[in-house]
């Protein structure tokens, strides 16, 4: 059995893999990591199997970790919109002082890493987002912040640590059901810049929450980075993916 610590629990995506690692008892032992003891409330109904913590606290990161066999991250900066939009104009985005990209998705993720290889853990499993090969994509400019450009620089980060890691970078996040499409694996944006058959690059967060998973359990998946995308649920011709060890095969080691 694997123990394992999720951190951004209480994400839209990070409650998806803590619940689905809890479903399998006999595989995984699962534990959360968040700073919000009434949203975990809110959606676990109890804190048990959760630590409150933050990111930043580095101690805090040893104490969690301890024991864990493997790490997957969901922690991310979310910018907030400061007001509606005038009719015509684009909305503005900001981040709190302590919520940048720089210090949630750099170094926060430093610490993570940092605190996993000093605690032997294994395997760290990285969500982060595809967009990060184009340093003028609209995701960097929300709140001046160059989110995809920070989100990169952890992804070296923990290719340079010297654990087992996997780093999935999805395409837009759905809140749509899982399973039931078929996914598509690529690198360095191909998918975003030329997507087969002109699908939108988007994938289920549910979907997301599978591979993080499998990605835990399969050989194939261990010291891989890749970007990943699913076909409409109603795409000609689609084969709901279920093999995930050719899925994995499919990907390659490397930024």
């Amino acid at each position: 059995m694997k123990r394992v610590l999720v951190t951004g629990a209480t994400g839209r995506t990070g409650s998806l893999v803590l619940r689905k690692l809890r479903d399998s008892p006999d595989e995984f032992e699962a534990i959360g990591l968040a700073r919000s003891p009434q949203k975990v409330e809110e959606l676990f109904g109890s804190t048990e199997g959760l630590i409150i913590g933050n990111i930043t606290d580095k101690s805090g990161l040893d104490s969690a970790i301890k024991g864990c066999d493997a790490l997957v991250i969901l922690t991310s900066a979310v910018p907030k919109m400061i007001a509606p939009p005038s009719p015509g104009e684009r909305p503005q985005f900001e981040y709190e002082p302590d919520g940048m990209p720089e210090m949630v998705d750099y170094y926060g993720q430093k610490n993570q890493i940092d605190a996993a290889v000093k605690a032997g853990v294994e395997h760290i499993v990285l969500v982060g987002s595809m967009g990060g090969t184009n340093l003028n994509h609209p995701l960097n400019s929300l709140g001046n912040g160059k989110i995809l450009v920070w989100k990169r620089k952890a992804e070296q980060y923990l290719i340079d640590s010297g654990i087992n890691y996997t780093i999935i970078r999805a395409g837009g996040l759905l809140d749509k059901e899982g399973g039931v499409r078929q996914l598509l694996v690529g690198k360095d944006d191909a998918l975003l810049n030329n997507p087969p058959d002109g699908i939108p690059t988007s994938i289920p967060r549910a979907d997301v929450a599978s591979v993080v998973v499998r990605a835990l359990t399969e050989p194939n998946a261990r010291n891989k980075a890749f970007d990943i995308i699913s076909k409409p649920e109603d795409a000609p011709d689609t084969l709901v993916t279920s093999d995930w060890a050719s899925l994995f095969e499919q990907t390659t080691a490397g930024i």
